[in-house]
């Protein structure tokens, strides 16, 4: 069941949805294609995914209606009850209402859930009205396409940043920046051999680009951890009976990051550094920087990553 209180009544019959009007109607499985799907390739268009008994979604639909009209044209919003298109929320994996899609050039560009601030999905429209601003359907702007990746694989979301990258190499298929994000948000999906394969057969253009560097370390990276995360258990019961166990710390780093916990495997690796700053010839810090590597500049982790390490390093 993809909503787990689909079966909810619903409290009122007023759904979040409006009257079908100029650049904002509601939209069922047979109209999709046409008024989602070709529509974008002209006018980007928001798919709010919502449902009568959904509380969020009555305070989300408002706030999107108003930044719609507001963009007088530039953006469209199409609403579409789960409820009654189950096979819609099934085919874009939607897992709970309010989400909300946002098509451009024929296929999505990002996406949210929840209900957010007015302000940003201000920004939000913007940022697809600039993508679509004086481009031709078939043309990205890649700037901005490559900021908004960036962002979605900030914040996990694999399935968007893959779409956007993909859009991109569309269009420019030697731009090394979208086509090393792309293995980066392959590697962060654990998608190794999909990366692993994007790496061997790089064109020569991308190969010697500085990005590709980056993200081959990622890879060799991603490829030495331990698969699985390892046995965090053992390792952090030797720490706690001897603190200065910098090798059992750094084998501890190595498994939570390969777990997915970043920021934790970050921490043991700067208490190591704090402890010992020389330790087997400046190991954990080196480590440290190939983890700031494999995660990329965009993702916030680096960032408070690197803060913490100077921290360390000059006080």
């Amino acid at each position: 069941m993809l909503f787990a209180n689909k079966n909810k009544p619903a409290t009122a019959t007023a759904s979040a949805a409006p009257q079908s009007t100029g650049n904002i109607f509601d939209v069922g499985a047979e109209q999709f294609e046409e008024k989602v799907i070709r529509a974008s390739m002209e006018t980007p268009v928001l798919a709010d995914f919502w449902a009568p008994w959904c509380g969020p979604c009555k305070q989300l639909g408002p706030l999107l209606e108003a930044a719609v009209q507001a963009a007088g044209g530039k953006v469209k919003l199409a609403k579409i009850n789960i409820d009654e298109n189950p096979e819609l929320a099934q085919a874009l994996r939607v897992q709970s209402v309010p989400t909300v899609y946002a098509f451009f050039n024929g296929q999505p560009v990002t996406a949210f859930t929840g209900v957010r601030p007015q302000g940003e999905i201000k920004s939000l429209i913007d940022q697809l009205v600039k993508i679509a601003q004086q481009a031709k359907p078939d043309a990205l702007d890649i700037p901005a396409t490559l900021t908004l990746a960036a962002e979605a694989l900030a914040k996990n979301d694999f399935n968007t940043a893959q779409d956007l990258y993909t859009a991109i190499l569309a269009q420019d298929e030697k731009n090394a920046p979208a086509y090393t994000g792309l293995v980066r948000t392959f590697i962060a999906a654990g998608q190794i051999e999909q990366a692993r394969l994007m790496i061997d057969d790089a064109p020569d253009a991308i190969a010697a680009n500085p990005h590709f560097a980056a993200a081959r370390n990622a890879l060799e990276l991603a490829e030495s951890l331990p698969s699985g995360g390892g046995d965090t258990t053992a390792l952090q019961a030797r720490i706690e009976m001897d603190s200065n166990d910098h090798g059992s710390r750094f084998d501890l780093a190595l498994a939570l990051f390969a777990a997915g916990q970043k920021e934790t495997a970050i921490d043991e690796l700067i208490e190591i550094i704090r402890r010992n700053r020389t330790w087997e010839e400046d190991k954990a810090r080196q480590q440290l920087l190939k983890f700031f590597d494999a995660m990329g500049p965009a993702d916030p982790a680096t960032a408070a990553g690197r803060r913490k390490l100077s921290t360390v390093l000059f006080s």
